[in-house]
């Protein structure tokens, strides 16, 4: 074992590789990643860079979320910092402008690999070098291929010490979003719906407001914030005449997207409003009546797609809106929305809000249609499970077991 200090009077003891115990009850107090090496005032530091990172969440896009924090040799943060916004100084940057000299000889925590390149600010790796820093600690190795460890290896040229991996797995999860759109080049997808305890989306009738309460509802319009993109069908335009905004959060709104083969909506819809960029997908012959009235409202941008077996094609959705640096959307629904990106292989993470309501009825909708699969053994499962106590209503998270 090795003995740590926690900053409490209690003695603490961690366990490699595992949990942290009093010395005095084998209750658990916290859970780590420790791998061999890890001191446990580069966890805190790191945990402070990734406080500061998460800062931004919604905000840095097609970035990835990235906190630092500097500190002297007596391990006495002189400097923070995060980055705010694409095209906006590194989180390194922030973090040595507010260190000022007490940067030379420090050690900076970063929450991602420096950068190496010069894209629209110039290379965080060669700013740390100029200032004199004497240690560089890293979370995790950045996976663009414009970076992918040269950040890391330039430092190492320039003599200054390195460690990689603390934190790693929380670093990892933190920017899963900004991971998956640079390795899969598409955007990463996240499947949000609210349900009552008899897995219905609405009642027989069609009515579904509100299956949530108010805390539910709020969290969901965070989510909405923290996504790129919110999408829908047409269906649900017409049954809720949804805005799709983040109107009960701060924050910027997604883009908003309809699927709507015909050109079917309502020019007077909600979400034709303006209030945030509106694009409406339609097939290969939608109504040239409306679709010409929708091409004259503000904010409001029309996409054809193809269509197959009636449906449009998500495959040719999911390639546009890569094309439009669009790193990550929410799917709200309904049934056969969700159903046919399931079908389709477009679902990294699924948000299940659960009322403790039963509405019943035979013909009441469920979550996902589509085809689904045969037998139980074919079912898409979750891993990586979190859940959360949302007013009365509950909130289980997951990653999809698939890549």
């Amino acid at each position: 074992m090795n003995r740590c200090n926690s900053g409490t009077d209690s003695k603490v003891w961690m366990r490699k590789g595992k949990r942290i115990f009093t010395a005095e009850t084998p209750e658990v107090l916290a859970v780590f990643v420790y791998k061999e090496g890890e001191l446990m005032d580069d966890i805190k530091c790191m945990r402070r860079a990734l406080e500061l990172a998460k800062m931004a969440e919604g905000d840095t896009s097609p970035n990835p979320m990235v906190g630092a924090v500097i500190t002297d040799s007596s391990g006495n943060i002189v400097g923070e910092g995060y980055h705010h916004k694409a095209g906006q100084p590194h989180a390194e940057i922030n973090a040595l402008a507010a260190a000022g000299d007490k940067a030379k000889g420090a050690t900076v925590y970063v929450t991602l690999e420096p950068c190496s390149h010069y894209g629209r600010t110039g290379p965080c790796c060669e700013a740390l070098i100029k200032a004199g820093v004497k240690k560089v600690v890293s979370a995790v190795t950045d996976p663009n291929p414009l970076v992918a460890g040269r950040g890391l290896n330039r430092l190492r040229e320039a003599g200054i010490e390195v460690v990689n991996g603390i934190c790693e797995d929380e670093a990892r999860k933190l920017n899963e979003k900004f991971f998956f759109w640079i390795t899969h080049k598409r955007p990463f997808v996240s499947l949000k719906y609210a349900m009552t305890l008899d897995g219905k989306i609405a009642a027989d009738g069609g009515d579904s407001k509100w299956i949530t309460g108010v805390e539910a509802r709020t969290y969901a319009h965070y989510l909405r914030k923290t996504h790129d993109a919110v999408i829908v069908g047409k269906n649900t335009v017409l049954h809720d005449d949804c805005e799709l905004t983040t109107r009960m959060v701060e924050g910027k709104n997604p883009v908003r997207i309809v699927l709507d083969s015909k050109c079917s909506l309502p020019v007077n819809s909600k979400i034709l409003n303006g209030e945030a960029r509106t694009i409406v997908a339609v097939g290969e012959e939608p109504s040239l009546t409306n679709l010409n009235a929708v091409k004259l409202l503000k904010n409001v941008e029309i996409i054809k797609l193809p269509e197959h077996d009636g449906k449009l094609d998500l495959n040719a959705l999911m390639k546009y809106l890569a094309e439009q640096e669009i790193t990550s959307l929410l799917v709200e629904g309904g049934s056969e929305v969700h159903g046919a990106f399931l079908d389709a292989g477009f679902a990294e993470r699924v948000y299940a809000f659960i009322a403790p309501k039963i509405i019943g009825g035979r013909n009441a909708l469920s979550p996902v249609g589509g085809n689904g699969c045969k037998d139980m053994g074919k079912a898409l499962c979750l891993t990586d499970i979190e859940h959360k106590e949302l007013g009365c209503d509950l909130l289980i998270t997951g990653r999809t077991e698939r890549d």
